[in-house]
């Protein structure tokens, strides 16, 4: 049996690999299927039923061409945000047609939802699909929106739902590191645009043929989103059967233009109703690079057509959360064998070298971001176990702390030369660091030990200790009113409410006191009364060494960070929420007595001009601030050991 081949674009690099493709629609298992390619550098025919899977194949092919694929974006991306898909908008409206008008029957749209095409075909002679519905229910673009709103808009006392999914916010690391400029959309919602804010990118936006003239060239923006069918904020959407027919000249001109010089990675796009865009695909063009199509699910004829035509390499069975969330790990993956490691002492040196200056910033954000990375690479189950039987948990939960610990070294050494020589430019470089890091529990693995599982916030923790202790030396304590309230954070499915890490860090809540007694004795064999502040104090020595010579000033500015912190901590309503970062700095020798200690010296710094409420603090207010002191003082008088 003949094999049949793909032609892969490596436009850099050549992998001498097999490829084990899926086999594409309508193709015969005998049949010679190839992708073109007019570039003749770099193009290697790979055998299928090898190594290389589909998902492979793109993450090699995007890694060796950064820029040169575009993202052609359906509604199956913004599945798992809440927000629906064409066709679940049409259930939804039409169980709402159902009910109004048979309004005595309680289960009409339920029954209708459950299948509208039959309730529709009952009810209507107009065949049923989502451009036909909004036409005949919202004829004019103003109702259309309004009716829309629901559907795209976060309900009331509920902003974190219909937001960003983990595809949204991968597509958004690929866009930072370059690898991704242009993103074609059919949908409305702004997903993709916050997901991109939120990693500092501000997009350039099309959603209208008027912006197109005045847009800058593709090859000059960090990204353009260009919006098919127009913005949900915007009346001059494309949602009938009408609309979709033809594309505006202008914006039909920019379509081509992309499918003609750029690959494309099509994801969550049905090919249903757009006719504009299957017509755009369709045409005759020679690929330059490859076509890259994620299907989750069966094929309809349009996609099957699409995909035969350009030989496309299809990824199949793979949500978008899968798909994109893996292609930043394999393009991560390979990034670490193109690029050689530096030592830690080399990258705090080139650290202070790029600090001062402005046209070295991305080399800056590279050293903390690489550093980060090589954190998140190893903090995986096999690396960090998250199980443990009862005779090797100890040991487990020892090797973990002493893991994570090594694996920070070189970010924590960076953060603490970082925040210490900044002036404020670069708050946005460390805070960065602790997003990612804090993202490593947002998936839960499937059997765990609950101390083991929480432990793996530990780096996140290292990061804002650094952090806090750094601006507690530099005297730029307002960076703390940043830093200890975001980012925030909830285990995800638990219905907790978000926190700031002044919760969420807690060490008495990341490092369990039994696992930190026995892993960090006292040298005379007992036990500290406090073993997780101590134990922080002393791994985390080493990183300031070079900004604080003095032991005891380093000291007494972890004592100040954590008395800092825990006045945030007990700043809520929640009694449960209210537990401080018990330490060190309770003991008399720190706390003080007779209005001499830290805590009567933060007691008088407390006025409005304190830094801390000048930078957003217990929400700016005084009142707040001597409140949680007052709570801070009663807590350790019940509960605090002191000596």
């Amino acid at each position: 049996m003949a094999s049949r081949l793909f032609l892969v674009n490596l436009t850099r690099k050549r992998y001498g690999a097999s490829y084990g493709g899926t086999r594409l629609p309508g193709e015969s298992s005998s049949g010679g299927a190839h992708m073109e390619s007019e570039s003749a550098v770099g193009t290697v025919a790979i055998p299928a039923g090898g190594l290389i899977e589909p998902a492979m194949a793109m993450a090699l092919n995007v890694h060796s061409s950064p820029g040169v694929y575009a993202l052609l974006l359906g509604a199956g991306i913004s599945i798992a945000s809440g927000v629906k898909t064409g066709w679940g908008v049409v259930q939804d409206i039409v169980g709402k047609v159902a009910a109004v008008r048979d309004p005595d029957n309680p289960d009409a749209r339920a029954e209708a939802a459950a299948d509208p095409e039959k309730w529709w075909a009952a009810n209507t002679s107009e065949p049923l699909g989502y451009s036909a519905l909004l036409a005949a229910a919202a004829p004019m673009p103003a109702s259309r929106q309004a009716m829309l709103a629901e559907y795209f808009e976060p309900e009331e006392g509920q902003e974190d739902s219909k937001g960003p999914t983990a595809a949204h916010r991968a597509i958004a690391t690929m866009v930072k590191r370059g690898s991704v400029r242009v993103i074609l959309t059919t949908n409305f919602d702004r997903l993709t645009e916050r997901a991109l804010q939120e990693v500092g990118i501000s997009p350039q936006v099309v959603s209208r043929p008027e912006q197109i003239k005045g847009m800058k060239p593709l090859a000059h923006s960090q990204v353009t989103v260009i919006k098919l069918h127009g913005d949900y904020a915007d009346l001059e959407q494309r949602n009938t059967v009408d609309e979709l027919e033809t594309y505006p000249e202008e914006l039909q001109q920019l379509l081509e233009r992309v499918l003609d010089e750029y690959g494309l990675i099509v994801c969550g796009w049905s090919a249903d109703w757009d006719r504009a865009l299957v017509r755009a695909v369709e045409g005759t063009r020679s690929r330059r690079y490859p076509l890259f199509w994620s299907q989750y699910g069966r094929f309809n004829d349009a996609a099957r057509a699409l995909t035969a035509q350009h030989g496309a390499v299809v990824i199949d069975g793979k949500s978008a959360d899968e798909l994109f969330t893996g292609l930043v790990s394999r393009v991560e993956a390979l990034d670490r064998l193109t690029t050689a490691p530096i030592t830690r002492d080399v990258a705090v040196v080139q650290l202070k070298r790029a600090l001062p200056d402005p046209l070295r910033r991305i080399e800056l954000f590279d050293l903390v971001d690489q550093a980060v990375t090589q954190i998140v690479g190893r903090s995986t189950p096999e690396h960090r176990p998250v199980l443990a039987t009862s005779t090797t948990w100890a040991d487990t939960f020892g090797s973990n702390v002493r893991g994570y610990r090594a694996d920070s070294d070189t970010l924590l050494h960076l953060l603490a030369n970082g925040v210490f020589h900044d002036d404020g430019t670069h708050d946005h470089v460390w805070r960065r660091a602790v997003e990612r890091l804090v993202r490593l529990r947002d998936t839960t693995p499937g059997t765990y030990n609950e101390y083991l599982e929480k432990m793996r916030h530990l780096p996140a923790l290292l990061a804002t200790w650094t952090i806090g202790v750094a601006a507690v030396l530099n005297r730029r304590e307002e960076l703390l009113a940043t830093a200890l309230y975001h980012p925030e954070w909830a285990l995800p499915n638990s219905g907790h409410a978000r926190l700031g890490p002044a919760w969420y860090l807690n060490p008495n809540r990341v490092l369990i006191a039994d696992g930190m007694h026995d892993m960090h004795p006292s040298g005379n064999g007992g036990r500290f009364l406090y073993p997780q502040s101590n134990w922080l104090k002393d791994t985390l020595r080493e990183p300031f060494r070079l900004v604080e010579t003095s032991d005891a000033a380093y000291s007494e500015a972890c004592n100040r960070f954590e008395f800092l912190v825990s006045m945030v901590a007990m700043d809520t309503d929640n009694e449960f929420l209210a537990y401080p970062w018990a330490g060190e700095f309770f003991l008399s020798s720190a706390w003080g007595h007779d209005n001499n200690g830290l805590a009567s010296l933060i007691a008088e710094e407390l006025t409005e001009t304190w830094p801390l409420l000048r930078a957003g603090a217990f929400g700016g207010q005084l009142p707040r601030a001597q409140k949680a002191l007052s709570a801070l003082t009663e807590w350790r008088s019940q509960h605090g050991r002191r000596w």
